[in-house]
């Protein structure tokens, strides 16, 4: 039997709109239990992993700041891989400046090397403006991730992909998205553990994102039907997860031989 690695989406498989999906804290508990290596992956970037575990812990769930892997840690790690010590013109918030100022970047408006797009809750027309200027004249562009939209409590919010693409369709230039659907932000998270792809299960609620990179990775993909997808919109999709629960909980008790016979 595999000595299984498991990547993990946050929201709508371990928390929905702020509150624990039942038999979260118990999988977890679970794989700590066996020292399970784990991941906690999200598209995410407006939050610095110390912010997402304080988060989680508002909900019941103790996940370790190594433990949460974020599309802003992965722009900052492929930005130090293609250009070290560079610059960007970044429209975000801390999760993303933190990740790019620890890589060693610096975060400027005059002749930047990249404009870094991320997730924000106040898009500023402004610095929109600014960044389309700074791609005209050359600057790279880069966004953390495709999401069009994004939840909140009284509904959707334009997301990184939505400013994107207003930003590509001004300046005629497309961005490079470093997260979930590029398997880009998988094979840095398995790096990061030292994990391979074959004894790898990515958790995801959507087909999208979470599936579609997953595959691409060569993981294993179970898909849980707790957040956004349901069974018959996965039908609509050309590929296919490994398995489809109805909830992380009827994982427990079987993360050690997870495709064994008896899953839902």
């Amino acid at each position: 039997m595999n000595q299984w690695t498991y990547l993990t989406d946050m929201d709508g498989v371990l928390v929905h709109e702020e509150h624990l999906v039942p038999g979260a804290d118990e999988f977890l508990a679970e794989l700590r239990a066996h020292e399970t290596p784990f991941l906690v992956l999200t598209n995410n970037s407006i939050y610095t992993p110390r912010d997402l575990r304080a988060r989680l812990q508002r909900t019941g769930l103790d996940v370790p700041e190594d433990r949460i892997w974020t599309s802003a840690l992965a722009t900052a790690k492929f930005l130090d891989s293609q250009r070290p010590n560079g610059s960007a013109f970044v429209i975000g918030e801390a999760g993303l400046t933190t990740a790019l100022h620890e890589a060693g970047y610096v975060l400027t408006d005059r002749d930047p090397d990249y404009v870094v797009l991320g997730e924000t809750r106040t898009y500023s027309f402004t610095a929109i403006t600014r960044a389309i200027r700074m791609i005209e004249a050359g600057a790279r562009f880069i966004a953390t991730n495709p999401d069009a939209t994004g939840p909140s409590l009284e509904g959707s919010l334009p997301a990184t992909g939505s400013i994107a693409a207003l930003i590509e369709r001004a300046t005629g230039r497309s961005p490079y998205f470093v997260g979930k659907p590029n398997p880009l932000m998988m094979r840095s998270a398995l790096r990061s553990l030292g994990a391979h792809s074959e004894s790898t299960v990515m958790i995801g609620d959507r087909m999208d994102t979470d599936v579609h990179s997953g595959i691409e990775a060569g993981l294993q993909t179970i898909l849980v039907l707790t957040g956004i997808s349901t069974k018959e919109s996965a039908e609509r999709f050309p590929y296919r997860p490994t398995m489809v629960v109805e909830s992380i909980a009827d994982l427990v008790g079987r993360t050690q031989d997870p495709f064994s016979d008896g899953l839902p």
